[in-house]
């Protein structure tokens, strides 16, 4: 049987290690199905209900990530399964809608080309809070399940969009959260961490600690908005925009100050005995302020 924990070694899953810069790219549309499981390795190939399956197959051609989600603790029957389509593009383009459907069925008539292509299809109702995901994808990656089935588990009990989730991405950094509509992806996370990036996140605020950047983006423009953000301390959601990336130079507006930085790709040391994994992360280099006169 093939192992399918991430590493092997100490330092896994104990935020002694950067996870900047590490949010899925492709990442920017999505859907998400209600299917309590079993899950198998992979979503793409698992069993599916034929309408299930159906929309997961649309949704790669149109580029919109599918991701299975359940409630946590006790597993609702379905049907009425619950839905979501949104869209966590750059700057102010960002939505999320939501519906129940008696019959999956009901899939059919999702607009998943329109859903790619980052406009509202009309599918559901526009959803006002923020929807957390938990990856506890077991069957992909055990340690997903064994260190975010928990985390789910209690911010579900703190907040009401709570869900567990298939393969977000990162397994090396689990637990792992992502806040929807803006994809913003958290890592590394335990109880205490989690409960601060979300309770910032629904006061419209990031949390530099445990995050891994906003899905959807190159990872050289996620590590120059994580570096401008802890440089100034804007931490707006939407207060901090790559304007720019020409291969390592990145222009970053923050409010209403421009910066130029370049960003610089190194590998990471081990996180600890017998970690044979080859992974790189993101330094800055030569930050300047564009604008003078701007006050952030």
């Amino acid at each position: 049987m093939r192992d399918n924990r991430c590493t092997h070694c100490a330092g896994c899953h104990i935020g002694r290690r950067p996870c900047l810069a590490s949010a899925t790219v492709g990442s920017r549309a999505w859907l998400l199905i209600e299917h309590p499981g079993p899950w198998g390795e992979d979503v793409d190939t698992m069993t599916l209900p034929p309408p299930i399956a159906e929309a997961v197959a649309r949704a790669r051609r149109h580029g919109v990530r599918p991701q299975l989600i359940r409630a946590p603790r006790r597993r609702r029957a379905t049907p009425p399964l619950r839905v979501y389509a949104g869209f966590s593009g750059p700057g102010g383009d960002v939505w999320l809608e939501g519906r129940e459907l008696e019959d999956p069925e009901e899939l059919a008539d999702l607009d998943l080309a329109a859903v790619g292509a980052g406009h509202a299809p009309g599918f559901g109702v526009p959803v006002a809070g923020p929807v957390f995901l938990v990856c506890t994808h077991g069957r992909h990656n055990a340690c997903c399940a064994r260190v975010g089935a928990p985390l789910a588990r209690f911010l579900h009990e703190r907040f009401g969009e709570v869900w567990e989730t298939t393969h977000v991405g990162g397994d090396r950094y689990a637990a792992n959260l992502v806040c929807l509509p803006h994809g913003l992806f958290y890592g590394d996370l335990d109880e205490r961490r989690a409960l601060v990036a979300a309770e910032e996140y629904r006061r419209g605020r990031v949390v530099l600690e445990g995050f891994r950047g906003r899905g959807g983006q190159p990872e050289s423009s996620q590590a120059a908005e994580h570096f401008v953000r802890a440089r100034t301390g804007v931490l707006g959601v939407g207060d901090v925009t790559v304007e720019s990336m020409a291969g390592d130079v990145a222009v970053v507006r923050a409010r209403t100050a421009r910066y130029r930085l370049r960003v610089e790709q190194r590998p990471m040391s081990a996180c600890g005995p017998g970690c044979g994994e080859d992974v790189r992360t993101y330094v800055e280099r030569d930050l300047t302020l564009l604008n003078a006169t701007a006050l952030v």
